[in-house]
């Protein structure tokens, strides 16, 4: 007799237990925040600009006494949008001649694209925070130690006001790391913003859909801009 095979649901794999507040919280309690880091074309650099770059990151990589996890993603490129706003103009457009060379224009790109893969390529880091844990004790220990000092100060709150308070102490220490790995990474002339809810969402989603398109552009400049308008 055959032996049916166990199947396993995609959540067991993965380490995320939610995204939410513009970070990540995986199954041991701790929290993540990733950043989108610009690029730089460091072989077009002179000898001495790249000397300088190499020692400002060494610096960068001393001054941190945390983890940081830097991982570059590359995916073929979305050019669907694009496709779409030259069908617009085309549509648009008043003057046949024109009209005609938007067209021709929008079929040239598409059937480049379908015949030459395009890559792009994103860069970003990984930032870590992990509660203070006993050793032995289980993952909520941490909470433990939290939930004694509070009780102390402020006598008893419920569990829904204790892991709000909780929750938001581990926020502001990973705030203060996410700031300290910016400000490093602006020395070295590097622009980099902390992904919002919606684009972790589809950050994963590309990377656990390696066979699909990008659902839409993540750009650093737009992650910058949602940043700054909050």
């Amino acid at each position: 007799m055959v032996k049916k095979q166990e199947s396993f649901p995609t959540q067991q794999f993965i380490e995320i237990e939610s995204i939410k507040d513009d970070a990540i919280t995986v199954k041991n309690g701790g929290l993540r925040k990733v950043l989108l880091i610009s690029g730089t074309n460091f072989a077009l650099k002179s000898e001495e600009e790249q000397g300088i770059i190499i020692y400002a990151f060494q610096g960068f990589l001393n001054s941190i006494d945390f983890t940081l996890q830097i991982f570059i993603h590359s995916r073929k490129l979305n050019i669907s949008d694009y496709l779409t706003k030259l069908e617009n103009l085309e549509i648009e457009e008043k003057n046949e001649l024109l009209r005609n060379q938007i067209s021709e224009y929008r079929e040239f790109i598409r059937s480049f694209v379908e015949q030459n893969a395009i890559m792009q390529k994103r860069f970003f880091a990984v930032v870590p925070y992990d509660p203070i844990q006993i050793p032995g004790a289980g993952a909520n220990a941490g909470e433990k130690i939290f939930n004694w000092f509070r009780k102390s100060k402020s006598g008893q709150n419920s569990p829904e006001e204790k892991s709000r308070e909780i929750l938001a102490e581990n926020l502001a220490q990973l705030d203060q790391r996410v700031d300290q790995v910016i400000n490093g990474l602006n020395q070295m002339g590097l622009r980099a913003v902390p992904l919002n809810n919606d684009e972790l969402l589809e950050l994963f989603y590309n990377l656990y859909n390696p066979t699909t398109v990008e659902k839409r552009t993540m750009d650093i400049e737009d992650a910058g801009e949602q940043k700054n308008a909050k």
